[in-house]
């Protein structure tokens, strides 16, 4: 079936969460590795990861947390480090084939702007802050769907967790791709997925044989 429209998931399938996760470390005292293998202990259970934060520091509000951060300047940051070295290459072969770009997640409004300031090879970057749903709600595909050209079996999302990526983009009609990258796509398998790939390069070139 033929393309129009390929939109991508951010957190751990553009972007590294290294740095997210060392930023709160730093915020709560605690050491850089032992965020990370809290992180991976809740991911591994199936919970929320902000609930790492709330094992580190019992009690804690993690809006009011985030707000704090804000505030005295340590919020969102990302530059050209933060980008997976694919990225580019692979969002810049699709858009050279044709196919519309798009770039939406599970991200405070901030994020957006952040994104554009990379100037990415995307014609359009979304958060979830900013339409004021989040993945895997079907309300989030549905605007999604909206936004994206094409009809939905001519879009494809792409993701690295088979749950708020895959099973929901495939339960709106879209088709999806797996990216096993970070901790949930390595560790977990999406059979639903149209296809399942290592890398963003591997998957331009298996899309825009499409």
């Amino acid at each position: 079936m033929p393309l129009r429209s390929v939109v991508f998931d951010i957190g751990e399938t553009l972007t590294s969460d290294t740095r997210y996760w060392g930023d709160w470390a730093r915020w709560l005292g605690v050491p850089t590795h032992t965020m990370s293998a809290l992180v991976g202990a809740v991911l591994a259970q199936g919970r929320d990861n902000a609930d790492a934060i709330r094992i580190a520091r019992p009690g804690v509000d993690v809006a009011a947390e985030w707000q704090a951060r804000q505030e005295t300047g340590q919020g969102d940051f990302l530059d050209e480090s933060d980008l997976y070295p694919d990225v580019r290459p692979a969002l810049a072969r699709l858009q050279e084939a044709g196919l519309w770009v798009g770039i939406a997640g599970n991200q405070n409004a901030a994020v957006t702007e952040l994104l554009y300031g990379l100037g990415l090879p995307a014609a359009a970057i979304v958060t979830s802050g900013e339409w004021g749903v989040s993945k895997p709600s079907a309300a989030f595909f549905d605007r999604l769907t909206a936004w994206a050209p094409g009809e939905p079996h001519e879009i494809v999302y792409v993701g690295d967790h088979p749950a708020n990526d895959v099973t929901p983009a495939r339960a709106a009609g879209l088709r999806a791709a797996h990216l096993r990258r970070g901790p949930i796509g390595l560790t977990s398998t999406a059979p639903t997925a149209d296809w399942t790939v290592n890398s963003l390069t591997e998957l331009a070139g298996l899309l825009v044989g499409q």
